[in-house]
């Protein structure tokens, strides 16, 4: 199997676009930091924290950055390495979990729903942003005017 359609099959079981609901060993985590070798710190609706590992198979195809929601299910071998990633949640899924009632209160205040999605968007470092300053007060409004009476010496002979 070529690299290009390993990719295509591993996103698509990734990201499931049928929408299955998590079995009922699963759950719903938060991504709190990577800490490399494939593990990444994960916090669970109770507040517990522990480390998942990232399938072989999702490895180099699929990345997971700090905020982002995952599925895992637990595995049994190792103390600090709890679970194993199973689905990475997207906007959809995460819609569809809150319409079947599956989406734990406790991520819900974290994770604000915006209509005006510029979050996403890249901010380009690179450049000053632009801050205009509007004056309030009415004498600076005035004395352009009173200057304009004044003569300023051109046609003026």
């Amino acid at each position: 199997m070529s690299k290009v359609t390993k990719r295509k099959h591993v996103m698509n079981e990734a990201l499931w676009d049928d929408y299955e609901l998590p079995k009922e060993n699963q759950s719903i985590v938060k991504v709190l930091k990577s800490k490399g070798n494939n593990l990444h710190e994960i916090t669970t609706p109770t507040g517990e924290e522990y480390l998942v590992s990232m399938p072989t198979k999702f490895r180099k195809n699929i990345w997971v950055k700090r905020g982002d929601y995952i599925l895992v299910e637990p595995i049994a071998e190792g103390d600090k390495v709890k679970a194993e990633i199973v689905k990475i949640m997207n906007k959809d899924s995460i819609k569809y979990y809150k319409e079947n009632n599956l989406w734990p209160k406790e991520f819900e205040d974290s994770k604000k729903e915006n209509t005006n999605d510029d979050d996403d968007l890249f901010v380009n470092t690179n450049r000053k942003p632009v801050v205009t300053y509007e004056s309030e007060s009415d004498s600076d409004s005035d004395s352009p005017e009173d200057s304009d009476s004044q003569s300023d010496g051109v046609g003026d002979k």
